[in-house]
C-alpha cells in the first residue's frame, strides 16, 4: 500500500529543497509496486551510496526482479540520501522510505545492503538511522527489520559486523530468498495470539533466540553476536563461539547453474542521469585466472557461464523493455568466456540493425587482443580499457599477471587501426617487491602505446595510465603482506610524474588517504567498529565522493577508537596468525592461499637476487 500522505507531505515540503529530487520520488520504468497487505513478506534492498552509483550496480537489479517475480513478496529499494536530503528528512521527521511505496525502513520485515565500498561505510549507519532502526544489532527486537548484509565488503565482516544481524558471502540468488523465508516464519512464530512482539530485554532475547536458529540452518549466514573475539598484545588471537550450536566457520553461498538463473529482462529505467545507463548481462561468474593480488578472483569460484543464445535473448527482451541503446557483457574477464567470438558476432547480428551498442569492459590481455577491436567494433566507442596492472614480466609472474606486453601494444595497434582514439590502462603500485624500475615501466608502457598511435594516426595517441594503491585483502595470497605506508605512495606518485616525457600521456594516481582509509578499514578486526561509528557521529557521510571525504575526521577517529594503523595495515601478519576473517570461507581454502603466499616470497626473493 502506498504511504499517500508521506509522498504528498514529500512533494510539497521536503523535495522542493533539495538537489536532483528525481533521484527520491521513485516511479521510474519497469519498477514493481505491491500492496503490503496482499503479500506474506517484504523486503528493502538498499545499497549505501547515492542512487546514481546504487541504480548502475547489476546485482540489486538481478536481486529485485527474482524477489518480486515471487508472488509471497514484496522487493523494494532505497539508497543513501545526499547531506541536503538528510538534513530535510531530519528536519521534518521523515524516516527514510522506500521509493516503490515510501514505507519506512522500520516497517519492513528484512532490510538487505549490499556493501560494495569500504569507505561507504558510515552511509549504512545514515540509512539505518534513518529508517528508524536501532544501529547495534544487540538493541533490536523481533518488531525490528532483520537486517542483512552481502558483498564483497563481507568478505571480513568484522569492522561491520556490530549493525548486522546476518551477513553473508558468496552468491545471493539462493541465500537472500532462503533468508527471508526463513526470517517470516522465525517472526509469526515469536508473535503472541494478539500477533504482538515481546518488548525491552524479553524482546531482546527473543531475537536472539530467532537469530541463533538462522545460524543453525544456513550455513552461509553469519551472524556476528554468536562469535566473541579475545586479544592479546592488541591483536586478534581468536574467536570463540559463545553457543556450541552455531558452527565455527562459515561456508559461501553458491549457485552451480548460472545458465539456469532467470535475467533480469525488465531492469528499472531512472529518471536521471546514471553512472551506467545501460543493459547490463552477466556472461559469466568467476575468472579462470588466479591473480595474487585478486580478490574477486577467490571469492567468485567456480566458473560458471551462460550460453550464448540465453545471453542474447535476454538482451533482446531487456531492449524492448528499457529502450537502452547499449549492452555491456560483465563478467571478471569478458573476452575469457569460452564462446567469446561467437558471443559478439551474434550480439552485433541481432542488435547492429536495432542501433544497438555492444560494450565489452574486462578484456583480458593476451594475443586474441590483437583481433578483438576489429570484432567489437567502434559505435560510440572512442577509447579502448585494459588492466595490465603491472608493466615487467618478472613482476608478473610474481602476481601471477600472466600477459604479454607485445600482446598489448599490439592490441593496441589494432584498436587505433579500427578508429579508436584512445587508451586506458589500469595499473597498481605498492606491490609485494615493488621496485622503481616497475614504476618506470608503467610510463614506458604508456608512452610506448602512444608512440603506437602516432605511428597509426599520425598523432600521439592520448593514454592515461591509472594508478591504484595497492591494498592487501582478505582472502588473497597478500593477505598477510602489509601495505606500503603512506610517505611510499606519494613518493612513488611524484617520481611517475616526474618520468612523463609525452604530453598525450596522462597519469592519474588514486588518492593516497582514501586508500590507507580503505586498508584500515578492509584488514581490520571487530574494534574497527568504533572508529566507523565516530566517524559517522562526527559527520562522516558519502566518503566515497572525493568532495565529501574528510580524512583528518577519519584519522581523530580511528585514533579515539585505539587503533593501532602500523600493525593493522602496515607490519603484515606471520602465516601462523589468526587473521580477523579466517572464520569465513572460501574455495581452497587458507591451505591454497599460504602455499601461493610461500611460492610469491620465494619469487621476490629471486628477482631480489637477480637486481
Amino acid at each position: 500500500m502506498i504511504q499517500i500522505e508521506r509522498r504528498r507531505f514529500l512533494e510539497t515540503h521536503v523535495w522542493p529543497h533539495v538537489q536532483t529530487p528525481a533521484q527520491y520520488v521513485g516511479g521510474e520504468r519497469n519498477i514493481v509496486v505491491k500492496d503490503h497487505r496482499e503479500v506474506s513478506g517484504t523486503l528493502c534492498l538498499g545499497f549505501p551510496d547515492a542512487y546514481t552509483i546504487g541504480m548502475s550496480h547489476h546485482g540489486l537489479q538481478v536481486l529485485y526482479s527474482q524477489m518480486n517475480r515471487r508472488d509471497d513478496w514484496a522487493a523494494e529499494r532505497v539508497f543513501t540520501p545526499w547531506p541536503d536530503m538528510e538534513a530535510q528528512l531530519r528536519k521534518h521527521q521523515v524516516p527514510l522510505y522506500s521509493l516503490e511505496t515510501f514505507t519506512a525502513l522500520s516497517d519492513f520485515d528484512v532490510v538487505g545492503l549490499s556493501l560494495q565500498y569500504e569507505i561507504s561505510a558510515p552511509n549504512v549507519l545514515t540509512m539505518l538511522d534513518l529508517g528508524g532502526i536501532p544501529l547495534e544489532s544487540e538493541a533490536r527486537t523481533m518488531a525490528d527489520p532483520l537486517v542483512i548484509a552481502g558483498g564483497p565488503c563481507c568478505q571480513n565482516p568484522e569492522p561491520m559486523a556490530d549493525y548486522f544481524d546476518v551477513m553473508v558471502t558468496g552468491d545471493g540468488e539462493p541465500s537472500l530468498p532462503e533468508v527471508c523465508d526463513l526470517w517470516l516464519e522465525l517472526k509469526q512464530q515469536a508473535r503472541d495470539p494478539s500477533g504482538n512482539f515481546l518488548t525491552g530485554e524479553a524482546g531482546i532475547q527473543q531475537r536472539r533466540e530467532a537469530l541463533a536458529e538462522v545460524a543453525k540452518r544456513l550455513d552461509y549466514a553469519y551472524v556476528p553476536r554468536f562469535y566473541a573475539p579475545e586479544y592479546q598484545n592488541d591483536r586478534l588471537v581468536r574467536l570463540e563461539r559463545t553457543r556450541d550450536d552455531v558452527p565455527e566457520t562459515i561456508a559461501p553461498s553458491v549457485i552451480r547453474d548460472l545458465d539456469g538463473l532467470q535475467l533480469p529482462t525488465k531492469p528499472i529505467v531512472p529518471y536521471i542521469e546514471c553512472v551506467h545507463d545501460r543493459i547490463a548481462i552477466e556472461i559469466m561468474r568467476g575468472c579462470p585466472h588466479q591473480c595474487r593480488f585478486c580478490q574477486s578472483t577467490v571469492i567468485k569460484r567456480p566458473l560458471r557461464i551462460r550460453e550464448v543464445e540465453t545471453i542474447v535473448s535476454g538482451a533482446l527482451e531487456s531492449y524492448y523493455n528499457t529502450g537502452f541503446n547499449e549492452i555491456s557483457v560483465l563478467s571478471l574477464s569478458s573476452s575469457d568466456y569460452p564462446h567469446f567470438e561467437a558471443l559478439i558476432h551474434r550480439l552485433h547480428e541481432v542488435f547492429e540493425p536495432l542501433g544497438v551498442n555492444i560494450a565489452v569492459p574486462s578484456l583480458r590481455v593476451n594475443e586474441q587482443l590483437r583481433s578483438l577491436p576489429q570484432l567489437i567494433g567502434t559505435r560510440r566507442r572512442s577509447s579502448l580499457t585494459l588492466a595490465p596492472e603491472v608493466a615487467r614480466d618478472d613482476m608478473r609472474e610474481q602476481i601471477r599477471k600472466r600477459i604479454k606486453n607485445s600482446d598489448l601494444v599490439e592490441g593496441c595497434r589494432a584498436a587505433f587501426e579500427n578508429g579508436f582514439e584512445s587508451v586506458k590502462l589500469y595499473f597498481m603500485c605498492g606491490l609485494p617487491g615493488e621496485r622503481p624500475v616497475d614504476l618506470d615501466g608503467i610510463v614506458d608502457l604508456a608512452e610506448q602505446i602512444a608512440t603506437v598511435g602516432k605511428e597509426v594516426r599520425g598523432r600521439y595517441a592520448r593514454v592515461t595510465a591509472s594508478v591504484s594503491n595497492f591494498v592487501p585483502k582478505a582472502h588473497t595470497p597478500y593477505q598477510w603482506n602489509g601495505m606500503q605506508r603512506r610517505e611510499y605512495f606519494h613518493w612513488a606518485h611524484k617520481y611517475l610524474w616526474s618520468r612523463r616525457n609525452i604530453r598525450s600521456v596522462n597519469i592519474k594516481c588514486h588518492d593516497v588517504e582514501t586508500s590507507l582509509l580503505e586498508g584500515v578499514l578492509s584488514r581490520g578486526d571487530r574494534r574497527t567498529g568504533k572508529a566507523i561509528r565516530l566517524a559517522w557521529e562526527r559527520g562522516a557521510r558519502m566518503d566515497g565522493w572525493t568532495e565529501h571525504l574528510d580524512p583528518e575526521r577519519w584519522w581523530q577517529a580511528i585514533t579515539d577508537a585505539g587503533l593501532d594503523v602500523e600493525q593493522q595495515v602496515h607490519e603484515g601478519y606471520q602465516l601462523t596468525d589468526k587473521l580477523p576473517w579466517d572464520h569465513v570461507n572460501v574455495k581452497y581454502g587458507r591451505a591454497f592461499l599460504e602455499k601461493e603466499q610461500n611460492r610469491a616470497t620465494i619469487q621476490l626473493a629471486a628477482m631480489a637476487n637477480a637486481e
